[in-house]
């Protein structure tokens, strides 16, 4: 037997998102190292290789975190996720007012020793997503009045989004859907769903009044980028330059490491990685990355369906609707559809905590493939 044939033989779990996680990297990998070469030039004195040996080590950990992740029994996830929340929160605050800024915005907490940065958010949409799981699955049926709901569901999503929101909204928007979601596909009564998006308008309300007393609020950032998608057809600069590249690519690309808008593009290897990708290998390539994506939630469904535990289920479906909703958002920012987020394409832009919180997500997914496969 072959080492690719016995790798397959142990790996257990739905072998279908193993491919596509697959795919994706050696995709990544190919697109990293093309959309540094201007940065590298910049910064590392030429050197070319330091970034993707950089990505490369950082793919690496991601997929043994992945490969640990999927080797935990899912129901652990369960029983962690109180603590993790507890865990999440004051870390969320301490980076608000105590964390490393870039681009304006503090979302970032330095590790000492280690030189490392930290974004406290990747780890905080985790612990939500797993507690609203738990939540959603177990105390459904104990949820008759205000004080009941509010507690143990509505509470923490306002509490995790608001610390999120003021430096990284974007994120927080999409973290508010994916609960709201998790919460209709798990049947929790309207009212409380409906009350939770007026809360939600209630408190990006504040938000915008604290904005006149504090910078820790990006409110300017907000209405230039809103305004700027709204009045410009043509969008800004980074746009413009990403309209090129995906004009350049037209059906099957100029052909990897040809790319000339990576020398313009702002974040070429991180925020606008999609552009790079298609003027490299075309709209066919482009196509092909959406349908990567779509395809890890199609085999998501799959796995809700044939999850005999409410947990599993609405696990793996909030995990994969964040993945999914993030790499929509990335695309669209590219093609002018929606403002500039900042948000990455996971498991394909150049990253450090995005990737590694990533992987570990898919593999929370795997486990729970994994233990239906066990079952059937």
């Amino acid at each position: 037997m072959s080492i690719g044939n016995k790798i397959y033989a142990s790996l257990g779990g739905d072998r279908v998102i193993w491919l596509i996680v697959l795919l994706l990297s050696i995709m990544s990998l190919l697109a990293v190292y093309s959309a540094t070469g201007t940065l590298a030039y910049r910064k590392q004195g030429g050197d070319t290789e330091f970034y993707i040996v950089k990505h490369l080590m950082l793919m690496s950990g991601g997929l043994g975190l992945m490969y640990i992740c999927y080797l935990i029994h899912y129901k652990r996830y369960s029983r962690w996720s109180p603590i993790a929340i507890m865990i999440a929160i004051p870390l969320l605050m301490y980076t608000l007012f105590f964390g490393t800024s870039l681009n304006e915005a503090s979302r970032w907490i330095m590790v000492p020793i280690i030189n490392v940065s930290f974004q406290s958010s990747d780890f905080a949409k985790l612990a939500l997503i797993m507690y609203l799981a738990r939540e959603i699955s177990t105390k459904q049926e104990t949820i008759k009045d205000l004080k009941s709901a509010f507690l143990p569901i509505l509470a923490p999503v306002l509490v995790i989004c608001g610390l999120i929101a003021p430096a990284d909204l974007s994120t927080a928007i999409l973290l508010f859907i994916t609960s709201l979601l998790l919460m209709f596909i798990g049947r929790v009564n309207f009212k409380y769903i409906g009350l939770l998006i007026l809360l939600g308008i209630v408190m990006f309300a504040i938000l915008i009044i604290l904005a006149e007393f504090s910078p820790l609020v990006r409110l300017d950032t907000w209405v230039l980028r809103t305004r700027d998608f709204v009045t410009n057809s043509e969008g800004g600069y980074q746009i413009q330059q990403a309209k090129i590249a995906i004009s350049e690519g037209s059906w099957f690309g100029v052909g990897p490491g040809n790319s000339a808008q990576r020398n313009y593009l702002p974040h070429a290897y991180s925020d606008f990685i999609y552009a790079i990708i298609v003027e490299e290998y075309g709209l066919f390539g482009g196509f092909v990355i959406i349908a990567l994506y779509v395809g890890i939630l199609l085999r998501c469904v799959r796995l809700v369906t044939l999850s005999p535990k409410a947990f599993g289920a609405m696990l793996a479906l909030g995990l994969t609707l964040s993945l999914v909703m993030q790499a929509l958002a990335n695309m669209a920012v590219s093609v002018h559809l929606v403002p500039v987020t900042g948000l990455t394409l996971p498991l394909m832009s150049m990253g450090g905590t995005s990737l590694l919180f990533t992987s570990i997500a898919v593999g929370m997914i795997l486990s729970v493939s994994k233990y239906i496969e066990t079952v059937k």
